[in-house]
């Protein structure tokens, strides 16, 4: 089995191509298993795969424990979720396998690979991830490992390093946009759309400035008034958004929506009303939440999460002094798991080997005792004629090894051998030769 991670990213693929291999939580289980299904056909003798997916604004990565060969159908099917053939996906896309792969996942756990480097949202959105992969029943005994190791690296970088110290999320990034272009934030009314994580983080941001206006429009109205109360905000259905639209300076989406929910027409309309007062957008949502034609309005700046990344990334600069304690920590974790993989590959099939092995001298044993029995031998002659040709059978190869090894190759072996044979109580060691 291979352990593999197959996915594209904001450093791969532009904002419109990641939107269409989105997907929302309660999607994920679905496509796991549906994902594994296609696997399955493709080579039907094999282990069914383990596979987790992370999808978020930023990223969807396939994280797979199978066979080599299925790679390539892998990277087929992803490219058909998003609708494409799997030639189109490849310039855009990465394949990590192995050791490359466990420390592609321990980067992104620590926040080394997202856009604003040491942010923590990542880590939960990994967690709800893999606990949507053990709920499908993908999830497995490798994967489980990669994961769980890749949340104590990221635990151990945080608190062993600086790498998330001072750090511009997104929001952050867009309050400093929205005050390039308004002199003072407080004349400003602000709209959010949706009531996700994203937007209590960018409202919180917001709210610091102390806008004159605060409003929150979302799917379901018990949510956001929820929100907006914690904000002092007014709240709104998304059904009134066209024609509220033109009330707000600054308007900042993200949902899960996979059409966008304000468009060209609607927001032309509310520039009429604003008469063409200018109107600071952002859409953190992949898939986009604004139409892309929006941009090219006059008096509408727009941006989306990769036209945030310029500002991210000059404050990630930084704290690149962080970066390579973090870096260390990280390889000592691939190390660790790239020797449990060892392991795991070699240990069970010497296991069932001296399994075989001992069945064919127990056996061999067996058929003895039974001629001696035939010939009429006391039971208790033979039970102890049985003991001895096992005992003399399972210490013939050590004792062989003992007498041939050279003085430092025995002197190491006696400590090997007495714990594979001296591990209940006892005297001192035995010394060199003793018993051989």
């Amino acid at each position: 089995m291979s352990v593999f991670a197959l996915g594209l990213n904001h450093t791969t693929a532009p904002v419109d191509l990641r939107g269409r291999f989105a997907f929302t939580l309660d999607q994920l289980g679905p496509t796991l298993q549906a994902f594994r299904e296609r696997l399955g056909s493709e080579k039907r003798d094999a282990r069914p795969a383990e596979a987790a997916l992370l999808s978020t604004c930023n990223r969807t990565e396939l994280y797979c424990s199978a066979e080599p060969a299925l790679v390539r159908p892998a990277l087929d099917w992803l490219a058909s979720v998003g609708g494409i053939q799997g030639e189109a996906l490849r310039p855009h896309s990465y394949l990590l396998q192995g050791d490359a792969a466990a420390r592609h996942a321990f980067r992104v756990a620590s926040g080394l690979d997202s856009m604003v480097l040491g942010e923590p949202q990542i880590l939960g959105q990994m967690k709800q991830a893999v606990r949507e992969a053990d709920s499908a029943g993908t999830l497995g005994s490798t994967l489980h490992q990669l994961f769980q190791r890749s949340f104590a690296v990221a635990k151990e970088v945080r608190t062993a390093t600086e790498i998330g110290a001072h750090s511009i999320s997104m929001a952050a990034a867009a309050v400093r946009l929205a005050a390039q272009l308004f002199e003072d934030l407080q004349q400003t009314r602000v709209l959010f759309v949706g009531a996700g994580e994203m937007i209590e983080l960018a409202a919180t941001h917001f709210a610091a400035r102390q806008p004159a206006r605060l409003a929150i429009a979302n799917r379901t109205l018990e949510r956001g008034e929820k929100l907006a109360l914690r904000f002092g905000a007014e709240a709104l259905r998304l059904a009134d958004l066209p024609a509220r639209l033109h009330e707000f300076d600054i308007v900042v989406s993200c949902t899960a929506s996979s059409l966008p929910l304000i468009g060209l027409g609607a927001v032309e309309r509310a520039l009429k009303l604003r008469r063409h007062r200018p109107v600071f957008m952002v859409d953190l949502a992949v898939p986009r939440d604004i139409e892309p034609e929006v941009a090219r309005l006059d008096d509408v700046y727009l941006y989306t999460v990769d036209d945030l990344s310029a500002i991210v990334q000059s404050a990630g600069e930084k704290r690149q002094a962080a970066v390579a304690q973090a870096e260390a920590i990280i390889e000592t974790g691939v190390q660790s798991f790239v020797h449990w993989l060892d392991q795991r590959a070699t240990v069970p099939p010497l296991i069932r080997a001296l399994h075989a092995q001992t069945d064919v001298w127990r056996e061999a044993e067996i058929a003895r005792a039974r001629r001696l029995l035939a010939r009429g031998e006391p039971v208790e002659a033979v039970l102890e004629a049985l003991s001895r040709g096992l005992t003399q059978k399972l210490l013939h190869g050590t004792m062989a090894e003992l007498h041939g090894a050279d003085p430092v190759q025995r002197q190491e072996m006696v400590g090997t051998v007495s714990r594979l044979f001296l591990r209940g109580p006892r005297g001192s060691e035995p010394a060199e030769g003793d018993g051989a």
